[in-house]
């Protein structure tokens, strides 16, 4: 039996879990992220961790098959970060630096990338070899697996679904500077802007005019209890998140869709809502895509950076 590690880079911790080949999570625990010094440290202060890990379990350095890492910014097939402002990082090969501190062979990903791997292997996806996810939170991430294998493009930028442009004519520009990007309307933000947007063009009686500030989470239980205006927007958000979820479906043509981040804890109104818009405007030929909600949670991460190392060492 041979083992490794999936390291996740979040905002403040680094998640880093042991795992047998077969995907059973042995271990997990966190470090902080420490940024002094435009992150010299952070790689360091990973190497240590594991190297004490393995010492106190009396593991054989010899049984390890690598470590795999989720970045939060663009990673090439390579290992190149190509910046990550987060953690004060410019251009770099994270994966020869690493590999160079431990001493096993190291590969990375992007952090939404990886996190669809995980998915596709032990998560919503299972079973699947060509699946699309959709990381709905804050902002919208994604990442592509086809044929089992993470889709990283040329760059390290594949998958970058949030900036795919559904609506010209938005007036309001993207954080990325483009107008229109789904990000804008399938986030927590953009269906909270929307729902602002509804609000302020009608004088209609709504459940949501009694929170300040209004939230994502809001805007779905005043849903559920019937209200016209959140029902409204709503139907909106379905729809935007539905044609662009068809347009990549037409694209990679899928066994699954899986839905993640913070509004899939919707949960199946989500899937519901979303499928008659999918449906609507998918080609026929890739409408079989099943949908489902992402089961890891915040564990998607390293179980897909471990994925990661089984694929390319394993």
């Amino acid at each position: 039996m041979r083992y490794g590690f999936g390291v996740d880079l979040g905002g403040t911790m680094v998640k880093i879990a042991y795992f047998d080949e077969n995907g059973t999570m042995l271990g997990k625990w966190e470090i902080p992220i420490i940024v002094d010094d435009e992150g010299r440290k952070l790689l360091s202060n990973i190497a240590a961790s594991i190297r004490q890990f393995l010492a106190q379990k009396s593991i054989a350095p010899d049984s390890i098959v690598g470590v795999g890492v989720g970045v939060p910014g663009p990673v090439n097939a390579a290992g190149v970060v190509n910046k990550c402002v987060n953690l004060g990082w410019g251009r770099f090969n994270i994966a020869e630096e690493l590999s160079k501190l431990l001493g096993f062979p190291v590969k990375a990903g992007n952090d939404a990338n990886v996190a669809a791997l995980g998915e596709c292997w032990k998560g919503g996806g299972r079973g699947s070899e060509n699946m699309i996810f959709a990381a709905l939170g804050t902002g919208v991430g994604g990442g592509i697996v086809i044929g089992g294998r993470l889709l990283y493009g040329a760059h390290g930028s594949a998958a970058e679904i949030g900036h795919l442009v559904i609506n010209r004519d938005e007036p309001e520009p993207c954080n990325c500077g483009k107008h229109g990007c789904m990000e804008q309307y399938c986030s927590s933000t953009g269906i909270v802007r929307m729902a602002q947007r509804i609000l302020n063009q009608s004088n209609a009686y709504s459940k949501l005019r009694q929170h300040n500030p209004l939230t994502c989470r809001d805007i779905f239980a005043c849903g559920r209890s019937g209200d016209e205006l959140a029902e409204r927007v709503l139907n909106q958000y379905y729809a935007y998140l539905g044609e662009a979820l068809a347009n990549l479906c037409d694209m990679v043509d899928p066994e699954a869709v899986v839905l993640g981040g913070g509004i899939s804890k919707a949960g199946q109104m989500l899937l519901d809502g979303v499928r008659p818009h999918f449906d609507r405007h998918v080609f026929h030929a890739a409408s079989g895509a099943r949908f489902a909600l992402a089961s890891l949670g915040n564990d998607a991460g390293v179980y897909g950076a471990f994925k990661l190392v089984l694929d390319a060492f394993g």
